[in-house]
């Protein structure tokens, strides 16, 4: 198996649009605002799709529910020439959870922030 995609199913579909695509700087393969999925090109030859969680629901038979708030499940985890930079360039746009910091233990400088679906994502650089 090889993994070609890495689907986020979300509720506010053209506000997670317009974060990877307008902060995060991805590069659009299919879709746009209103389309409801769309791929994203250029993450280390894996595409990451959003997709509105309703339509996954519904394509799978289930019934819709949202979402409360629990423990993150799934992490997004980019890898960044300079943490510190990153954070410069971004901090201004976006509230992050962490400041960058050291992970001795993990050998790295992380951030962390959250996309408008509530999903974790970390950016890190090797020490």
């Amino acid at each position: 198996m090889n993994v070609t995609h890495i689907r986020l199913l979300v509720d506010d579909y053209k506000e997670c649009f317009s974060f990877y695509r307008d902060i995060l700087g991805f590069e659009v393969s299919w879709g746009d605002e209103n389309s409801r999925y769309a791929d994203f090109t250029g993450i280390g030859g894996v595409k990451l799709g959003l997709f509105e969680r309703k339509q996954m629901v519904e394509a799978i038979g289930a019934e819709y529910v949202p979402l409360v708030e629990n423990q993150d499940k799934t992490t997004l985890i980019f890898k960044v020439e300079s943490v510190e930079d990153t954070y410069e360039k971004m901090k201004d746009t976006l509230e992050f959870i962490t400041k960058p910091h050291e992970q001795v233990d993990w050998m790295l400088k992380v951030a962390h922030f959250r996309d408008p679906a509530g999903n974790l994502i970390e950016i890190y650089e090797s020490l």
